[in-house]
């Protein structure tokens, strides 16, 4: 038999390598559409090597490149994330192949000198079997790590720095195949097998162990920025709540300056003037009472920020069904939703188009909080959430993960949705949790 692995074999390994990560996260493009395009994309591949695989030594290397390159192309028209995660992505899927590629040619090698059995059928069966339990080992640590979710966002040094590992494991393994005389090769069959095969394996674990490390530190990045936004949320209702105490102590004191001017003879002007003063005063204290004082705090503090900047915050709220809900995550619920709806705001040129409105209110058995705004230019959305339009994504769209990780705390869901030019944000909780 040939010691040269058929290079529809690696074809195969490159292609299944680049499926377990297009099964395994959100892609842009599902059903027929994308199995046809997987389809074609495995025909290229083979095509590509089979294509290569008479040329000389020297255009061995720019060959496998061009591969790589392929293998890129597919994630990235396939795959949901940014060319950085694609990147990340083909890197991890190369080495990956190779191992599996390797270890399946140098097992059925084995076979064959041991039983001398070839043909179609053995090299078929070995070829079905090693693939799949690799695979199927992989997706499932895979799995383990990402959860279903997206790659986290990546920078360039991150990927410059698994690249620069699956390179220097790909070389190291490959070696043997360009020269023997260098003390790290070797020009018998069965040691380049195993140095490539093993090699192979090591760059797989150490690429595996760095995006668990990437997974981990990204994670706790976006958990401090949440906790940071809780934070700063329950901060500006401390806040607003000692600037209310102070306005209510004045309106107070202002009352009492009222029934004394009144007691003294004044013109009919004058006491119109404090006619409208006082029912100002009464229709400030009558605003915001919700029946819940965090509600209120948070209301009143927004209002007041609204009224200045002449946008139009609407409330009809039933504060009394929020008792379950502890201090922090009012903050954070009232708090970023109504900072998103007043972002947007800010950014409609007609101030007569500044709409929010907010409602809270029980419906069978479940608390509804819905939050809209007008919005005339629909944002675009990713994994449910809308993309920020700032520049460092990197570090924006926690308000709106902070909200879902409060509403998944009380067993409860949160969607978000653009038609018709508004933008709506409905949270949804049972009113019966278990004791």
């Amino acid at each position: 038999m040939s010691e040269t692995m058929p290079r529809l074999f690696t074809a195969l390994a490159e292609w299944g390598a680049c499926m377990i990560f297009l099964l395994q996260y959100p892609r842009k493009i599902d059903g027929p559409r994308f199995w046809f395009t997987a389809g074609a994309a495995l025909l290229i591949q083979g095509l590509w090597l089979e294509g290569t695989a008479s040329l000389h030594v020297a255009f061995w290397m720019p060959a496998m490149a061009a591969a790589v390159g392929l293998m890129f192309l597919f994630l990235a028209f396939c795959g949901q994330g940014d060319l950085l995660g694609a990147g990340f992505c083909t890197v991890r899927a190369f080495l990956l192949a190779e191992f599996t590629a390797s270890l399946e040619w140098q097992l059925y090698a084995f076979f064959v000198w041991e039983t001398h059995i070839q043909g179609i059928f053995p090299a078929a069966l070995f070829l079905v079997v090693v693939y799949g339990c690799v695979f199927f080992l992989a997706y499932r640590l895979e799995q383990k790590v990402s959860y279903g979710v997206d790659l986290p966002q990546l920078t360039r040094r991150e990927l410059l720095s698994a690249a620069a590992m699956g390179l220097a494991a790909f070389l190291a393994s490959n070696l043997s195949f360009v020269t023997a005389n260098t003390p790290f090769t070797s020009s018998m069959t069965q040691e380049i097998a195993n140095i490539r095969t093993l090699v192979d394996l090591a760059g797989v674990v150490i690429l595996y162990a760095y995006h668990i490390q990437l997974f981990e530190l990204h994670t706790r990045r976006e958990l401090d920025a949440i906790k940071n936004i809780l934070q700063n949320q329950y901060v500006q209702y401390r806040q607003s709540r000692e600037s209310i105490d102070v306005i209510n102590r004045k309106y107070h004191d202002l009352k009492h300056q009222i029934a004394v001017l009144r007691a003294e003879e004044d013109p009919a002007r004058r006491a119109a003037f404090l006619d409208q003063m006082e029912a100002e005063i009464q229709h400030y204290e009558a605003q915001n009472k919700t029946g819940n004082s965090v509600l209120d705090t948070v209301l009143t503090g927004k209002s007041l920020y609204c009224a200045k900047h002449q946008i139009k915050l609407t409330c009809v709220a039933d504060g009394a069904k929020l008792a379950f809900m502890d201090v922090m995550d009012l903050c954070t619920l009232f708090g970023n939703a109504l900072d998103n709806a007043i972002e947007c705001e800010l950014s409609i040129p007609d101030k007569e188009q500044r709409l929010i409105h907010l409602e809270v209110y029980a419906k069978k058995d479940f608390l509804v909080i819905r939050c809209e705004n007008y919005c005339p230019v629909p944002p675009s959305f990713e994994h449910g959430l809308p993309v920020t339009t700032k520049p460092d994504r990197e570090y924006h769209g926690y308000g709106l993960k902070s909200m879902r990780y409060t509403a998944q705390k009380y067993g409860g869901t949160m969607t978000v949705q653009a038609t018709d030019g508004w933008f709506q944000l409905t949270l949804l909780f049972p009113l019966s949790r278990p004791s």
